[in-house]
C-alpha cells in the first residue's frame, strides 16, 4: 500500500480491556486537500459517505465503489455535522443557515428547526435521531463567531444550548442549558443515556445524562475528560464503548468512563462515523483529511 495514502495503524492501549479492540495494519486517507473537515455520514444503500468541509461551504461526497471524491453539494449553508434518519435521509446541522433540515429522497430541503421562541439559533453543530423519530442537536455559537464558518451576528437566544425536536409537533425545546460550547453528541445503546461533549469548557469534557419519558434529561455528570486538546464528535459501538473525537485522534472509554486506549491519527480529528455492510469500517474526519479503518467491532445503529 502507497505510504502516502495510509499511515500505521497506532492503537495505544490504557486499559488491558482496549486490547481486544484492533483492525487494519493501516489507516488509510481517503482524501485531502480541504480546510475543515466534519460530520461523516454513511449510507448504506448507496454505498457512499457524506462528509462536510465547513470553510470551503461545501458537502464532499466518497464513493464506497470507485474511491472518487465529488462535490455533494456547494453552497452548503456552512454545514457541520450530519446524521442519517431512520429512513435514509441526510439530516444536517447548517451553521450559516442556522438550522436544522432534512434532505429529502428527492434532494428537497425540509427545515426542522431555526428558531426557538421565536429568536433564531446559534448555529446547529451536531445532531443525532432517536428511535422515536425525535431529533437532537446541540447549538454552539462557532458559526456566529466570525465569518470563517458561516455568518458572524450576535446571538439572539444569549447562550450555547442542547435542544430536541418534536417528531409530532415540531416542537423545538431547550433540553440542557448549562453549557459553555455544546458540541458531539450520541445515545447509549438502549438510548436511555445521553452523552454530550462540552468542547470549550475548561477542561474539556463529556457529560452524561439519563433520558426520562423520552424527552427530558436528568443529571449531567461528568463522564470523561479530555487529556489532548478538546472533545468534539462523540459515537458509541455496540458494547457501549464511548468513541470521542479529540486532537490526537479517537478516545475510547468504557461505559463505567475508563479510558481504555487511543487510536492515534495524525491530524486532528473532529467526528467519526460507522459504516460499511457490517458498520465495522471506522470513518474519521481530521483537519483536511477524511480517514478510514476496517475495525473488529461494530458501530450502534
Amino acid at each position: 500500500m502507497d505510504r502516502i495514502d495510509a499511515v500505521k495503524t497506532d492503537f495505544q492501549v490504557r486499559d488491558e480491556r482496549f486490547a481486544r479492540c484492533n483492525g487494519d495494519e493501516w489507516v488509510r486517507r481517503l482524501h485531502t486537500g480541504c480546510r475543515w473537515t466534519e460530520g461523516p455520514a454513511y449510507f448504506p444503500a448507496g454505498r457512499y459517505l457524506v462528509f462536510s468541509d465547513i470553510p470551503n461551504d461545501r458537502l464532499l461526497r466518497w464513493d464506497e465503489t470507485t474511491g472518487a471524491v465529488g462535490v455533494f453539494r456547494q453552497p452548503a449553508g456552512y454545514a457541520n455535522g450530519h446524521s442519517v434518519d431512520h429512513a435514509g435521509r441526510l439530516l444536517s446541522c447548517e451553521q450559516g443557515n442556522r438550522r436544522v433540515t432534512r434532505t429529502e429522497h428527492d434532494g428537497s430541503i425540509t427545515v426542522l428547526a431555526d428558531r426557538w421562541n421565536g429568536k433564531r439559533l446559534n448555529s446547529p453543530n451536531d445532531l443525532v435521531e432517536r428511535s422515536d423519530g425525535s431529533i437532537w442537536f446541540t447549538d454552539p455559537s462557532y458559526g456566529i463567531d466570525s465569518d470563517y464558518e458561516g455568518h458572524k451576528a450576535e446571538s439572539e437566544i444569549g447562550g450555547c444550548h442542547v435542544y430536541r425536536v418534536d417528531q409530532h409537533t415540531g416542537e423545538v425545546a431547550i433540553v440542557a442549558d448549562d453549557f459553555t460550547r455544546p458540541n458531539g453528541l450520541a445515545f447509549s445503546v438502549d438510548e436511555r443515556k445521553l452523552y454530550i461533549a462540552d468542547t470549550r469548557a475548561e477542561p474539556s469534557h463529556i457529560r452524561v445524562f439519563d433520558v426520562v419519558d423520552g424527552g427530558r434529561l436528568v443529571g449531567g455528570d461528568i463522564f470523561a475528560t479530555c487529556d489532548a486538546g478538546r472533545f468534539d464528535g462523540v459515537r458509541l459501538d455496540t458494547e457501549g464503548r464511548v468513541w470521542a473525537a479529540a486532537h490526537d485522534g479517537l478516545h475510547c472509554f468504557d461505559p463505567d468512563s475508563t479510558l481504555l486506549g487511543k487510536l492515534r491519527i495524525p491530524e486532528v480529528v473532529s467526528n467519526l462515523t460507522f459504516g460499511g455492510p457490517k458498520r465495522n469500517e471506522l470513518f474519521i474526519t481530521a483537519s483536511s483529511s477524511l480517514y478510514s479503518i476496517r475495525v473488529n467491532f461494530t458501530g450502534a445503529k
